[in-house]
């Protein structure tokens, strides 16, 4: 066999042993950028809040939040989707998160934890919880 082929099948075997990671993919009608601070104007943290449209009630609703960890998080438009997208690993799952519109607020209350007065996070549709899939190589 000719070492070019055999470098080549060598480079196509490795690759498919690799472990590649599907994302869980979610749709939001809104992601807030989030950047919280204190009564002294200090700041504490960034978050991303995830929001769905309450048609009975005629607000956006939180569904989910998530610290902002890095700055690979932050939304960004997605042209090919007419979208902003979030994408990041949330534990031991790669998520992306997709929403027609995006806002950036800077407060000194937290919004998400003023909503769960409105709605109880145990009644929040939250995130997707899909388990990451791994192809496998069979053995011979």
């Amino acid at each position: 066999m000719n070492s070019l082929i055999a470098a080549g099948l060598l480079t196509l075997a490795i690759a498919g042993a690799a472990p590649q990671e599907t994302a869980a993919v979610d749709k939001v009608d809104l992601i807030e950028v989030n950047h919280l601070y204190d009564q002294q104007g200090r700041h504490v943290i960034d978050q991303l809040i995830f929001y769905d449209w309450d048609s009975s009630h005629g607000r956006f609703q939180v569904r989910a939040w998530r610290l902002i960890k890095s700055p690979g998080q932050m939304p960004q438009r997605d042209w090919s989707k007419d979208a902003y997208v979030s994408y990041w690993r949330d534990m031991h799952v790669m998520r992306r998160v997709y929403a027609s519109r995006i806002r950036e607020t800077w407060t000194t209350y937290d919004p998400e934890v003023l909503e769960r007065e409105v709605l109880p996070i145990e009644y929040r549709q939250e995130l997707s919880q899909a388990a990451p899939t791994r192809r496998r190589v069979a053995a011979n």
